[in-house]
Parts: structure tokens; sequence; C-alpha cells
């Protein structure tokens, strides 16, 4: 049996920010981790961003819980020197998502100096280590039950922090929590965040939701399988916000403009949750083939899916939409008459349904580019409910003791939107260590 402050049960962005936070403050700190790596998902990102002010989290989020979508704003500013203090470089802010502002930096070499000031301070980082159960004393949860390459052991800790990257990994939970369809999206994430957290936690009567709140993913060529976790971007369709999407009846459905991110969201409830991303030679040039966030590589997502087998395709002019292969399932001449329509309504200025908030632009420069598509989910946002100190909530709304959550195990932050991903992850880590550390000290 081990005895520490902290006990951290994930070792991805939250887990282990948590994990250096507490370790620099003198805490007594044990990591485990499923997999044979620290990291997770983080290691495939590479921009720590959320919206800049109140005004507008709120306009993009606002069924996100209001003290947790604040404090996320009040305080990315100090996670983002948090992350320079341990000598990695956080580049200038750039703006993404059309509304947010962010910073790239080398994840991978600061989850890698992470652990390395955990274990320099005396910790232990226990790779390939399951969690059983939490341990319970009192009403307070005292640690876990763990199982390891060297088989079972416990640890008791004042406190426990959940982490483990969300519950997207389960296609079961996906099914349950998210849509009946969700269980068959690609993943484009750490498989092993497969709601290990969330059983832990609701097994000592923690709080869950929001209900129907959504899911973070992007829109990919359907059909194509991720190959390696690079893919999570290459295969992206960012662009789409600036194209048209059909639905396999031959009609748009949402408003594509206010991100790819959601518009993912709104084809997973279509007929079949697939559709046909059509753009033309503008949005190819100033979109496809130039970067999508700035300092970022700039690749051609439709040179890609052509390449590795997605149904592509170019026509010359619409009117060869209408020789769409018959097995795709779409009435290609249906399509090209949507797209005309639209193109007559933009280019007059009248109304457009759905509308177009923030490119209504017709898409009328031949040629016209077409990818079948599909949406890929990264992460939920139904998780454990949290208040802002993250500490986990029971269903009666008061903490339970001795319990944290941070990053994609936890819910509420995010209703049906989203404003970053690493961001929520350091940001409620370095409160988890907060709250740790004021218990300890006090």
């Amino acid at each position: 049996m081990v005895d520490t402050d902290l006990l951290v049960i994930g070792g991805g962005m939250a887990g282990l920010t948590a994990a250096a936070r507490a370790a620099k403050d003198g805490l007594r700190v044990v990591v485990v981790e499923i997999g044979d790596d620290v990291g997770g998902s983080a290691r495939f990102a590479g921009y720590a961003w959320t919206a800049p002010s109140h005004e507008v989290m709120d306009a993009v989020n606002p069924r996100g819980d209001r003290a947790l979508r604040h404090a996320l704003v009040d305080r990315f500013a100090d996670g983002i020197e948090w992350i320079r203090s341990l000598g990695v470089e956080a580049k200038d802010p750039v703006p993404l998502l059309g509304f947010g502002r962010g910073h790239q930096f080398d994840t991978n070499q600061y989850v890698d100096l992470c652990r390395q000031l955990v274990v320099r301070s005396g910790g232990e980082v226990r790779l390939r280590t399951q969690t059983s159960r939490l341990l319970t004393q009192d009403g307070r949860v005292v640690g876990a039950e763990l199982t390891g390459p060297d088989g079972p052991a416990e640890v008791r800790a004042t406190w426990t922090l959940l982490a483990t990257g969300g519950l997207q990994g389960d296609p079961e939970m996906l099914r349950e929590k998210v849509h009946p369809r969700a269980g068959d999206l690609q993943l484009r994430a750490n498989p092993h965040s497969s709601g290990a957290g969330y059983r832990l936690a609701t097994a000592v009567g923690a709080a869950t939701g929001p209900e129907d709140a959504g899911f973070y993913g992007h829109l990919v060529p359907s059909g194509v399988p991720f190959a390696d976790p690079s893919d999570f971007v290459d295969l992206s369709l960012y662009y789409s916000e600036h194209a048209l999407l059909l639905n396999v009846e031959g009609r748009r459905f949402t408003d594509e403009t206010l991100g790819d991110h959601l518009t993912t969201m709104a084809l997973l409830e279509q007929p079949e949750a697939r559709g046909l991303l059509v753009c033309d030679a503008r949005v190819h040039r100033d979109w496809i083939v130039a970067s999508y966030v700035e300092g970022a590589v700039a690749l051609d997502k439709f040179a890609i899916a052509s390449r590795r087998g997605g149904r592509v395709g170019l026509a010359e002019t619409l009117d060869e939409l209408a020789y769409l292969p018959e097995e795709w399932g779409y009435d290609g001449a249906a399509i090209a008459k949507a797209i005309e329509e639209f193109n007559r309504a933009a280019a007059a200025g009248e109304p457009l349904e759905p509308a177009r908030r923030n490119d209504a632009a017709p898409i009328d420069e031949g040629p016209w580019y077409v990818i079948e598509c599909e949406p890929a989910v990264t992460f939920t946002f139904h998780g454990i409910r949290t208040d802002d100190r993250a500490r986990v909530l029971g269903t009666d709304g008061l903490p339970v003791p001795g319990l944290l959550c941070a990053g994609s195990d936890s819910g509420g932050l995010y209703h049906r939107a989203y404003a970053g991903g690493l961001a929520p992850a350091l940001v409620f880590g370095l409160a988890a260590a907060a709250t740790a550390a004021a218990r300890v000290t006090a």
C-alpha cells in the first residue's frame, strides 16, 4: 500500500498538468496510466485556445455551465504562463474558429516535462495500470485499488483526480450518451479513453450530464479509416464551413458557416449520417489548399481523400453532378439543382434557408469539388459534473469529498458548443492541483 497526497488516474493533458503543478507545490503525487505511455490525445494536438472574453464565450456556448465557462476564460492566460514556466514555448496568439484566440506549443515536449517534474519530485508514474475501484472511508474517497504489471495494489490518497480522457472510446457508451449511431463513428482520439473515470465516479455517487450535450469532432471522408494519429488532422475537413453540405436527400440542413465542429454534430442526426460536401474553385483555392490555422501546415484535403480511396469527384460544370456514381445513393441532378438555387439566392442577396451567417457567397466558380463525408468523434460533452475548483459533484449537488475531475472526463462546460479542448484540461488540471494543495497544507 502507498500513501500519497494526490492520486491522478489518467496521464493525459489534464492529469499531467495537475500532477506536475502539485509536485511543484511540494505534494506527493502518484500518476497511473492505462496505456504504454503518458500523453493521451494531447500528443496529437498543437494549440491551446478558447474564447477571449465572457461575452464571446456566452455567445458561442450559452448553455454551458456559467461558472465553468467563465473560469476557463479568466484562467486561460495563467495556464499559458504555466506552460511557459516549464520552458515550453507558447507562441503568440492566433485566431481560431473565427472567434477564439490560442497559442501553438509543442504538446509532446509539455507532457514529457510534466512527467519528468513528477518523477524528479519523488512521485511515481505507473504505466499499463488499471483502476479497479475507488476506495472510500466515512463518505470520503481515499484512493483506489489498482492492477498493474506487478499485480494488484492499493494507493491511499488525500485527493484522487479522475482524468482518464472521457468515454468516447466505448461504442456502447457513445450510443447511450450521445446518439444511437454514435457508436459507429470513427474515433479521432486516444482509444484508451473508454469511460473508466465515468464508471469510477458514478459508483461513488457522482452526478453526470448534461443530457443531449453533443460531442466535439470533425467531418472526415466517408469510408477512409484512420491509419495513424496523424490522420486525425490530415483527414479532418475543416474547410466545410465555407462549402455546402447536402444530406442523402439532396438538401442543406444546417448553417455550415458556424463551424465544422458544429456541422459534425448536425450530420450525425441526418439520414444515414453521411452527406456530400461541395465547394467551388474559390473555396478550394482560399481554404482547402491554404493553412486552416496560422502556423499550421497547409494540406490539400481533397487530394488526400482522393489518394486514400474516398468518395470524391470533380465536376467541371454543375450539370456533371448528375453523373454521381449510382452506388453512392444520391440524386445527382437534385444535388445540382439545389446548388444552383442556392447560388441564385445568394447572388440576389435573398434570405438563405438554412442561413449562412459567416460566408453567404455563391459557390459558383467552377470546377466543383465533391467529397462524401461522415462525422468523427474526439470527445463528448456529457461527463462527470464538477465545480470550477475541479471538485466532483454528487447527485445532491454537493462535492464528493476527496474526489476531483478534469479534462474530457468532466461534463457541463460545453453544451452543443465548443471553445477548445486542451484549454479546459490545462485550466481545470491546474484548478485540481490548487484544490489538492489547499487541503493538504491546511
